[in-house]
């Protein structure tokens, strides 16, 4: 899996533009009714076909969005995750070795409507899953508040 999915993102919207179909930028979320496009290990143009797809299906514009790691967002997590006790050093060094990929695109995610429903397709590089899984354990942990000098004496 590469590094940096930039590349991948400008082919894509070259080949959305060059088949006629509009951009919409929007991240279509969880909760939405949608269907995802099972990802095929030894077929990477894949989402070629969808695009393709989606066009069959008569629509006119295709959702794009992308996620790239700017060095503020390393550095918030990193702190957060310093205040959880809990956190083993490789989780740590793991938060910090995301330095490494600030500016990089980590996530693409287009989709299209069809029948009420959003057909998806998502690509993400490793380095990108670890920092969604990491700020998902800093997100978990944050709402937990444990303050022993308010119990009430009998």
């Amino acid at each position: 899996m590469e590094k940096d999915l930039q590349t991948l993102k400008d082919d894509m919207i070259a080949f959305i533009e060059g088949h006629g179909l509009k951009r919409f930028h929007g991240y279509i979320k969880d909760d939405i009714s949608s269907i995802a496009w099972s990802p095929d290990e030894e077929h990477p143009d894949a989402w070629k076909d969808f695009v393709e797809l989606a066009k069959a299906s008569g629509v006119s514009f295709i959702t794009m969005s992308y996620n790239s790691l700017d060095s503020e967002d390393v550095d918030f997590l990193v702190e957060r995750l310093e205040d959880l006790s809990y956190m083993n050093e490789e989780d740590m060094e793991e938060a910090r070795w995301l330095k490494n990929f600030v500016g990089k695109i980590g996530h693409v995610q287009i989709g299209f409507p069809c029948q009420g429903v959003m057909f998806l397709y998502e690509v993400s590089t490793d380095w990108y899953e670890n920092y969604e899984r990491l700020e998902s354990a800093a997100d978990e942990f944050d709402g937990i508040l444990i303050d022993d000098a308010d119990q009430e004496e009998d």
